[in-house]
């Protein structure tokens, strides 16, 4: 453990933390005390996003998650939005 003073020996006692899990972006980045997120800035309305850290917002972007309801969009879009109607009769 060493001498305590404030570098190497005494990290290993510190077991309090002050940020856990965030509910909108699941990192453990929710400050417990200010009640908001370092990460995605919960519970403010817009995500936090910076121009000055490209790589982050590379990370976050639009097509690295599920994209549950947009890649039903872009099929739709590619077939031209058809909505109620009865399929065309193809002659052979």
């Amino acid at each position: 453990m060493g001498k305590c003073g404030k570098g190497t020996g005494s990290f290993g006692l510190r077991h309090i933390k002050s940020h856990t899990i965030c509910r909108r972006c699941g990192k453990r980045s929710f400050h417990k005390q200010k009640a908001t997120c370092a990460s995605c800035g919960y519970p403010a309305s817009k995500i936090r996003k910076y121009n000055w850290s490209v790589k982050a917002i590379r990370r976050k972007t639009t097509g690295t998650g599920r994209m549950r309801y947009l890649k039903v969009v872009q099929r739709r879009a590619k077939n031209g939005f058809l909505s109620g109607q009865a399929p065309k009769n193809i002659s052979l």
